[in-house]
């Protein structure tokens, strides 16, 4: 008994370690994997990805839209025909990139949580997910978020992004986020820290990572938010910085697909791999 017990024990630490950051720091130098594979060529240029989240977010925002003038005749209206008036957020993703992504139970044994294509088809070179979180500095401090937190995330020039939607990481993103709020304005979403998102890419932290017999079909892209992405429209974005100081651009990592993938099948990332 004991000894299975180490095994899954090992088993979890070997896949835990290179997200929690005193390991890293500590073995950057001697651990290749630590460091990611670099791919300097990027899968799909910065303004292909661009153009896919501002046609899905502009589609939530005229969603949004819809909804917020349906609450002025609600009295009018029974709710169950409010409910059925207007596309939901997994229809208007549909709609507008010609696919859905879901969290549902992973196809791995033991991997919990997984990220699927339930609806749709998405070709190569698509961006499928974002991957959510707190975006820190090199030299800010993450120590206390990495502790038993499987979800932090590390760029290619130390950037780590926190994806943990629970405890202190929760607690800091609602945080920075209502801190970084411009009048009327909201400049990040904190609804991926609930079961449902407003935007539906923003699950990308549950995607699981490959294995021999399930080769990955999505690999992460840095992606740095350009200064002229359409203010009404960050709110969508489930980022933000953990300083409000930070003179540089949000950086965001989306999944692309590295190849066609069908409506049914689970989505697979070599967590080792980053796109520079």
């Amino acid at each position: 008994m004991f000894t299975a017990a180490l095994r899954r024990f090992q088993k979890k630490w070997r896949s835990y370690r290179h997200r929690f950051v005193p390991w890293v720091v500590f073995n950057l130098s001697k651990n290749e994997k630590t460091l990611r594979k670099v791919c300097d060529d990027k899968v799909i240029p910065d303004e292909q990805v661009s153009q896919s989240l501002l046609k899905l977010f502009r589609a939530l925002l005229r969603s949004q839209s819809k909804i917020r003038t349906s609450h002025f005749l609600q009295h009018f209206t029974s709710d169950q025909e409010q409910c059925g008036e207007y596309p939901a957020r997994q229809d208007v993703m549909l709609q507008s990139l010609g696919f859905c992504i879901d969290r549902q139970p992973s196809s791995l044994p033991s991997a919990g949580i997984g990220v699927f294509v339930t609806m749709g088809f998405v070709p190569k070179g698509a961006t499928v997910a974002m991957y959510p979180g707190t975006i820190y500095q090199p030299y800010e401090p993450i120590l206390l978020q990495s502790i038993r937190n499987p979800f932090v995330f590390r760029c290619i020039d130390g950037i780590l992004i926190d994806g943990n939607d629970k405890g202190i990481s929760r607690m800091v993103f609602r945080s920075c986020s209502g801190r970084d709020r411009m009048g009327p304005f909201l400049t990040s979403d904190t609804s991926w820290l609930t079961d449902s998102p407003q935007n539906p890419l923003a699950v990308g932290q549950y995607v699981n990572n490959c294995s021999n017999e399930r080769p990955a079909n999505v690999c992460y892209q840095e992606y740095d938010v350009p200064e002229k992405f359409p203010m009404e429209l960050r709110q969508y974005l489930p980022n933000v910085n953990y300083s409000q100081d930070t003179h540089r651009p949000l950086r965001c990592v989306v999944l692309v697909s590295l190849r066609d993938i069908r409506a049914g099948e689970e989505l697979f990332s070599n967590y080792y791999t980053i796109v520079h």
